[in-house]
C-alpha cells in the first residue's frame, strides 16, 4: 500500500491556520500558551515560559492528531513528514534542541512508520542572544496522515511579557512532556558495544536491557540526517544481555562514517533508553 502525500489541502490549512494565529495574539488570558492552530487531521500549540537568568526559555509544541490520523517521529520511516521548527529570522531566538517522547512503529499495508497516533507533546530548548525579544515568533510544519497525508503548517507569536505570568498549568505540562522523555543509559540499561561491518551493511549491538525477561526490544538507528535502520536480524537474548543486527540500508554517496556519531533509541517494555553510537 502506498500512500498519497496531498497537497491539495493545503491552502484551507493555512487559511485556518491564519484566523489561529490572529486568535493567538488576541488571548492574553492563555498567558505563556498558544491558541490551537486547527487542521482536518489534528490541532497544535505553543507553550513557553518566560526567559531564565541565562537567556533559556522552555517550550513545547503540543501536537493532538485528530481520531484515526498519526504524526510523525523526528526520522518517520519508510514515508511520513518529519516535524520542523523555524525561528523567525532576526528575532534574537534561537532553538537549541527539540526532544521527543518515545514513538511507536506504525504499519500502513507494507510501509513501516514511526510516530505518535495519540497527543504528543515536543519540549524545546530555546535560548534568547542578546536583548529579550517581545515576541516568540516560530512556525511549525508537521505532518497528519490517515489515507493520505497532509502538510500542516501554522506561524505562532507569543508574547515573551506574557510568559512571566505562566500557571501551574504550562509548568506541569512541560515537565510531564519532559517526564515522557527516553532515559540516558544507566547501568542496567545501555550499548555496550556496537560495529559497523566492513561493507556498512550491517550494525552490531550487544545491550544490557532491564528486565532478563521480554520481548524482542525496539531498535531505531538514527544515521545521517533523513536515515533510520530498524530491521533487527540474528537478534538473541539471554537473560538481560541482548545482541542483535540492524540491516543498514542504502547510505549517502561517498558517505564516510568514520568520526561520525548516529542516534540508537530502544524500548524494551515499558522503558526507553536513548543515547549515541560513536565510529571512529
Amino acid at each position: 500500500m502506498t500512500r498519497k502525500l496531498s497537497f491539495a489541502p493545503l491552502l484551507t490549512t493555512l487559511l485556518g491556520t491564519l484566523a489561529a494565529v490572529i486568535l493567538t495574539g488576541s488571548t492574553a488570558a492563555l498567558a505563556a500558551m498558544s491558541g490551537w492552530a486547527d487542521n482536518e487531521g489534528g490541532r497544535m500549540r505553543l507553550v513557553a515560559l518566560a526567559p531564565d537568568a541565562q537567556g533559556h526559555i522552555r517550550a513545547a509544541l503540543q501536537i493532538e492528531p485528530a481520531p484515526g490520523w498519526i504524526t510523525y517521529w523526528r526520522e518517520p520511516g519508510e514515508s511520513g513528514i518529519p516535524p520542523q521548527l523555524t525561528l523567525a529570522p532576526g528575532s534574537g531566538v534561537t532553538l537549541e534542541k527539540t526532544s521527543y517522547p518515545t514513538p511507536k512503529p506504525i504499519t500502513v499495508g507494507a510501509i513501516q512508520e514511526i510516530g505518535y497516533d495519540a497527543p504528543v507533546t515536543l519540549p524545546l530548548e530555546l535560548r534568547v542572544n542578546g536583548e529579550q525579544p517581545k515576541t516568540l515568533d516560530l512556525t511549525a510544519f508537521i505532518g497528519l496522515c490517515k489515507d493520505i497525508c497532509i502538510p500542516f503548517q501554522a506561524e505562532f507569536s507569543l508574547p515573551l511579557s506574557d510568559a512571566s505570568q505562566a500557571t501551574p498549568h504550562e509548568q506541569a505540562l512541560l515537565d510531564a512532556a519532559n517526564a515522557s522523555l527516553p532515559q540516558d543509559p544507566s547501568s542496567d540499561f545501555a550499548v555496550e558495544n556496537h560495529g559497523l561491518s566492513p561493507d556498512a551493511k550491517t550494525l552490531s549491538l550487544r545491550l544490557t536491557l532491564p528486565d532478563a525477561d521480554g520481548n524482542t526490544p525496539l531498535i531505531y538507528v538514527t544515521g545521517p540526517s533523513g536515515y533510520v535502520f530498524f530491521k533487527q536480524a540474528n537478534a538473541k537474548r539471554d537473560g538481560k544481555t541482548f545482541a542483535t543486527e540492524i540491516a543498514i540500508g542504502k547510505l549517502p554517496k561517498n558517505y564516510d562514517v568514520k568520526g561520525k556519531s548516529w542516534g540508537i533509541l530502544v524500548v524494551d517494555g515499558e522503558r526507553a533508553m536513548e543515547t549515541t553510537l560513536a565510529f571512529e
